[in-house]
């Protein structure tokens, strides 16, 4: 079969030995796989504990076309998304030590076929198409466990979703617009920010844009809660606009740690900073059903062809995306 394997000093499509199904494994014909930050971190090697030969990709549907025992066979012919935890464990609320991400050091999603444990299987959601469908496990996944786990994001909420064009950020918006949040975003690209009005959004403000966010929060009685994955030393103007109680919830630190944090507005306003992660098999299956109830759609930057894959990490790279990047298969 043919796979993107990143080596030390390629990135490029091989031929490589398609896997076979083992006790309680699915065989999956993957049509469409998506790209996640993870996967450039690992190219750019700024990712922990990366093993090289590798094949990346967290995110994929594609059609079940073998099994281990015939007592799987129901699964065969079924199109299907896959949960990307491998051995999170028993605890809802935090991975355990051996918890892995589909993709490295296991085969990930970028190849034409992939071996995965039957529990990892879920039917792809009828309303959407396989390349909408292939966007959804690891964002969906991790925007589902910061906003409703850890925001507790609910209708009327007030809720700011910043750097709204990362892909766990959209889904975020997209899952906070549909239970009828009052959703608000950042972005430095106005065409962004526009189409998230269209998209429902109450306001959006330019973050390069001196003091945009507090004239945006100051007009709408500030924020309940705050979703975000850069930190650094932006967090104390995104804090100044909680209400008080209100949430600090973040996914990541793209921009770092910050140099100094107002300790005295965290505690003098019982604020709460939570971090979040990818999220439990249970946020997972509860992320389906919610795109399910709201028959939401994810929003899809663009579509590359196998063959333009190295393409596809470029423009991710590059940060020029607004919604998933996708990858046809075959």
């Amino acid at each position: 079969m043919n796979a993107l394997v990143l080596k030390t000093d390629t990135f490029q499509l091989e031929n490589v030995i398609t896997p076979t199904p083992q006790s309680n494994q699915a065989l999956v014909k993957i049509h469409y796989a998506a790209l996640n930050h993870r996967d450039q971190w690992i190219r750019d090697g700024q990712y922990a504990k990366i093993q090289l030969p590798a094949i990346l990709g967290s995110d994929a549907c594609g059609e079940v076309i073998a099994v281990a025992e015939q007592n799987n066979n129901h699964w065969i012919g079924k199109n299907v998304v896959i949960n990307p935890n491998i051995d999170w464990g028993n605890n809802l609320h935090f991975q355990q030590k051996e918890y892995q991400i589909l993709g490295m050091p296991s085969q990930g999603t970028l190849a034409e076929y992939i071996v995965v444990n039957i529990d990892r299987l879920c039917e792809k959601p009828n309303y959407l198409l396989d390349e909408q469908a292939a966007a959804l496990p690891l964002a969906g996944m991790t925007a589902y466990n910061a906003l409703f786990n850890k925001g507790n994001v609910q209708k009327h909420t007030n809720v700011l979703i910043s750097g709204v064009g990362g892909g766990v950020a959209q889904f975020a918006f997209l899952f906070a617009i549909a239970v009828g949040a009052n959703v608000f975003v950042t972005s430095s690209k106005q065409a962004v920010i526009d189409e998230c009005k269209k998209l429902g959004a109450q306001d959006g403000a330019n973050y390069t844009e001196k003091d945009a966010i507090k004239n945006m929060a100051k007009a709408n009685g500030g924020f309940d809660v705050i979703i975000d994955s850069a930190c650094g030393d932006g967090m104390n103007e995104l804090i100044a606009t909680l209400k008080p109680t209100g949430k600090f919830v973040f996914y990541g630190a793209t921009r770092g740690l910050p140099k100094d944090l107002n300790m005295r507005a965290i505690f003098w306003n019982h604020l709460q900073l939570l971090g979040s992660t990818m999220g439990s098999d249970t946020d997972f299956k509860n992320m389906i059903a919610l795109c399910n109830e709201y028959q939401i759609i994810p929003i899809i930057d663009k579509v590359f062809e196998f063959d333009k894959a190295v393409a596809a990490f470029d423009r991710m790279k590059d940060g020029n995306q607004f919604g998933k990047i996708i990858v046809k298969i075959q």
